[in-house]
């Protein structure tokens, strides 16, 4: 029969109480034996005289009749650990023994809220205290000691009660010592096998007890005997050796994975770095003390090392690892954490990012050790703990970029194409269908079920929550993480039509993705290489292939919690409704990627853009020539053909409406329009198709010119090496064109441009101001002319329109200056169809805001306005140069 459980604790209570004040001569360390020694007398006397404590006496010398070691010998210290052991095994017993005979009362069905009746074997508040005070002797008095230098935290540095202790026990490296700790540790870990005493120990001593191990278990042979267990007949024997055979080193390192296994991992993992010499802490009572630790040894580094990475290859491994280093450190960093301690924080998980990212060496391979860790890094960014998402998945990041760095292929292959799979599979392939179908099947059943399931309208292939989560972590690793190396940019590049077709389909209503997406566009634009970024432009616009693109079987449809997912969509046969989906997804991807380059305006690729669909202009002026288109388009049949010429039209619409003179942001841009306009006129020239437009367009282009030699601008070398090639164009044009007094203009401006504006003709003077809107004002500064002209192209052009003047009104929106712009809005609409291009723009541009602004004369003549806009198609050099001219003016 077991003892009431009170007793036990009485027995500790008796064993750990406070003795008597000793004489003041006393040292600390006498104090403490004779306080032992008094303790040690009190509870045997009470065993062996007090008959309410016999069923105690009983059970102790039950358990000591087990034990594997004497309980009494000549050291005071020893026979009280010895003591405290078995009271703490007395104690283990008597739960258990509590525990078999409770039967717990039935539930009482008149009050079911009342909770049930706590077990017998339950310790009090007051009883833990005890237990937690008798344990905490044990492992000062019975493990601290005994432990290498380096291995653990130095008693000195717990508190003053183990700084005395430390003077008393010295028994530091000896075979005896090893002995002992092996006693104490095995006999604290049979303790913990019942669950109550199991949290006691573990929740503050697991430290202790893997330093104790790992010492016991791998530190150097010199502490162990080479000898077997059989070979130890007696217990003097064993007593004069005081070493550890073989049998009992195995055990100890069983010992230890059991525990590892046993315990929550991230603690495990926090108390092995600072076992391994990562991390110090301080006692209360070292704050403000200098402490010299002593190094840990190379051998526990190592084998510490081995443990963590054992930690690591577990299932859900790297989340413990995570959580152990940098849990809790960081929780401030939201508010209320100086910058320097939110600093170390990051600092830390980059430092964690590094560590994963690098193969263990237990790993067999490589690849092997990615095939483990990738999915739990992936699973980093989707933690959804507040408090340390933020850690999470900055280790998240970083580890990501760093193993994409270290080991590209295989960061390809178990990373980048896990993260991209949902856009992916949005994708078709050329030459890949029988892959992307056998994706499919994998992801929604066998391959039969799959085709057979494709057929069928609405059917889901990339759920919601799948489109979430990817553009999620892309926007993580690729934004947020911003290292762009060339892998990562060519991995996000075959999935950028997935992405914008995404964007173009969440600006049509409300969805948290949209967002996301505009974001990662404009970091892969402003992140790669120009010509990259414009070729992606053109393939988004429709004017180059795109591979791979948009699957023809499925779109996107609008999800229950704010997302998208990709569907199975509807087949049409009507040719006519084919025809009118396909014209307005057109028109509103347009759209959304002049949306998308207005976030774009301070860096220079909206306005190359825009400049390479200028040249685009230049296969419509020479399609008449078979040859000549057929060797622009590269091929491509002449519908396609067609369908290009028409989405660059509409382009250079978009654009010019949507930016006006701020597309054109610096003078490199203007010179290379004008550069467009003469390629376009020398095409013209060359096959004899120059209309009166075309005569237009390249006068106000060459008064561009003009104007920028005539200072309206400050030109560099830079810009003058830029204006190089329109040398051979204005030759060209000086030979070709049919009036003589443009055949001048060109000539002259050749040679200010080839003299770097040293020589500038009178010609080329006028032409400036004419076009800059000074008719009236003339040049204070002296010219050199060989060739003093009477009169310019763009001068005579004016004459021929006597609204030339009403531009600059128009533009300032100022309709009621009398003798400057039109009266109304017949006016407006006359001057819309004038000969002079600034005027025709600026007019055009009038009848567009009040549209906008649904002016009741231009709703009431609407088939009017569209003819005025439908007229103009042709001359779509009218919304262009008005904003050149402004560029200028900047």
């Amino acid at each position: 029969m077991a003892p009431p459980l009170k007793r036990v604790v009485e027995a500790l209570t008796e064993l750990t109480q406070p003795g008597e004040a000793w004489t003041a001569q006393s040292s600390q360390e006498n104090v403490l034996r004779q306080t032992l020694c008094h303790n040690l007398l009190a509870l045997d006397q009470k065993l062996q005289q007090d008959s309410n404590w016999a069923t105690l006496q009983q059970l102790r010398e039950q358990v000591i009749s087990q034990l594997t070691w004497a309980v009494r010998s000549d050291d005071v210290v020893w026979n009280f650990v010895s003591e405290v052991l078995v009271q703490l095994l007395c104690l283990k017993q008597t739960m258990i023994e509590l525990l078999v005979q409770f039967v717990p009362p039935k539930p009482n069905p008149k009050s079911p809220e009342c909770a049930p009746a706590l077990p017998p074997d339950t310790l009090s508040i007051s009883q833990q205290k005890i237990v937690q005070t008798a344990l905490q002797f044990v492992v000062i008095l019975g493990i601290c000691p005994y432990l290498l230098p380096g291995v653990g935290t130095p008693l000195r540095c717990r508190s003053d009660f183990a700084a005395t202790v430390e003077k008393l026990v010295c028994y530091l490296a000896s075979p005896r010592g090893m002995w002992r700790l092996h006693v104490v540790t095995m006999a604290l870990l049979d303790v913990a096998q019942h669950s109550s005493l199991e949290s006691l120990i573990l929740t503050r001593h697991l430290g202790d007890l893997l330093a104790s191990l790992c010492q016991l278990a791998y530190s150097p042979n010199k502490y162990h005997l080479n000898l077997t267990s059989e070979e130890y007949s007696h217990q003097e024997d064993r007593e004069k050796q005081k070493g550890l055979t073989d049998a009992e080193q195995h055990s100890c390192q069983q010992a230890l994975r059991n525990l590892l296994d046993r315990v929550y991992q991230p603690i495990v993992v926090k108390e092995l770095l600072i076992l391994q010499g990562g991390t110090k802490q301080m006692a209360p009572a070292c704050v403000g003390k200098t402490r010299t630790f002593s190094q840990t040894p190379s051998w526990l580094r190592r084998r510490c090392g081995q443990l963590l990475s054992e930690r690591l290859m577990k299932p859900n491994g790297i989340q413990a690892v995570v959580r152990g280093i940098v849990e809790g450190a960081g929780t401030g960093i939201a508010g209320g954490q100086s910058a320097e301690a939110a600093a170390a924080d990051w600092r830390k998980c980059d430092v964690v990012a590094r560590i994963l990212a690098s193969c263990p060496q237990q790993c067999l391979s490589v690849e092997e050790y990615y095939r483990q860790v990738c999915p739990q890094v992936l699973d980093l960014f989707h933690i959804k703990d507040k408090l340390t998402a933020c850690q999470f998945q900055r280790v998240a990041t970083m580890t990501f970029l760093s193993m994409v760095k270290e080991q590209p292929e295989l960061a390809d292959k178990y990373l980048l194409k896990p993260l991209l799979a949902p856009l992916i599979c949005c994708l078709e392939n050329k030459g890949e269908s029988g892959k992307q179908k056998t994706r499919l099947g994998r992801r929604n059943g066998t391959k039969k079920e799959m085709v057979e399931g494709s057929r069928q309208v609405g059917t889901v292939i990339v759920e919601e929550s799948e489109l979430t989560c990817c553009v999620d972590d892309i926007y993580k690793v690729y934004v947020v993480g911003n290292d762009p190396c060339s892998k990562l940019l060519e991995s996000l590049k075959a999935v950028i039509p997935a992405i914008f077709s995404l964007y173009c389909f969440t600006t049509r209503g409300v969805s948290h993705l949209r967002s996301g997406c505009q974001e990662i566009l404009l970091w892969f634009l402003q992140k790669s290489e120009p010509p990259v970024a414009m070729l992606v432009l053109k393939q988004l616009a429709g004017l180059a292939q795109s591979s791979p693109i948009i699957h023809p079987l499925y779109h996107f449809t609008a999800g229950s919690e704010g997302g998208v997912k990709l569907t199975v969509k509807e087949t049409v046969s009507d040719e006519d409704e084919i025809l009118y989906k396909k014209v307005s997804s057109e028109q509103w991807r347009i759209e959304c990627l002049a949306q998308l380059l207005s976030n774009l305006q301070e860096n220079n690729l909206t306005g190359d853009f825009f400049i390479e669909c200028l040249k685009g202009l230049t296969c419509l002026a020479g399609e008449t020539d078979d040859r000549l288109a057929t060797s622009r388009s590269d091929g491509l049949p002449e519908l396609e053909q067609r369908e290009q010429q028409l989405v660059i039209l509409q382009l250079i619409a978009v654009l010019c409406e949507r930016f006006g003179h701020l597309i054109l942001n610096n003078t490199v841009h203007v010179i290379e329009f004008v550069i467009t306009t003469l390629d376009r006129c020398c095409v013209n020239l060359m096959h004899q198709t120059e209309e009166t437009v075309e005569a237009q367009t390249l006068s106000m282009g060459m008064g561009l010119i003009a104007s920028m030699l005539g200072g309206a601008v400050q030109l560099t070398s830079t810009d003058f090496d830029a204006m190089k090639p329109m040398l051979p164009r204005l030759e060209q044009i000086a030979v070709l064109h049919p009036d003589p007094v443009i055949q001048e203009l060109a000539s002259d401006l050749r040679i200010t441009v080839a003299t770097h504006g040293a020589f500038s003709t009178e010609t080329v003077v006028t032409a400036a101001q004419s076009t800059m809107g000074n008719q009236n004002k003339q040049d204070d500064k002296p010219t050199k002319s060989s060739h003093p002209k009477e009169t310019c192209p763009v001068t005579r052009s004016q004459r021929q329109s006597p609204t030339s003047h009403s531009v600059g009104a128009m533009e300032h929106g100022n309709m009621a200056t009398p003798g400057n712009s039109p009266r109304n809005f017949h006016q407006i609409l006359q001057i819309a169809f004038d000969p002079e291009v600034p005027t025709r723009a600026a007019a055009l541009r009038t009848i567009s805001q009040m549209v906008r602004q649904r002016n009741p004369d231009a709703l009431s003549n609407q088939e009017k306005v569209l003819l005025v806009f439908l007229e103009n198609l042709k001359h779509e050099d009218s919304f262009v140069y008005l904003s050149a001219i402004q560029a200028l003016k900047k």
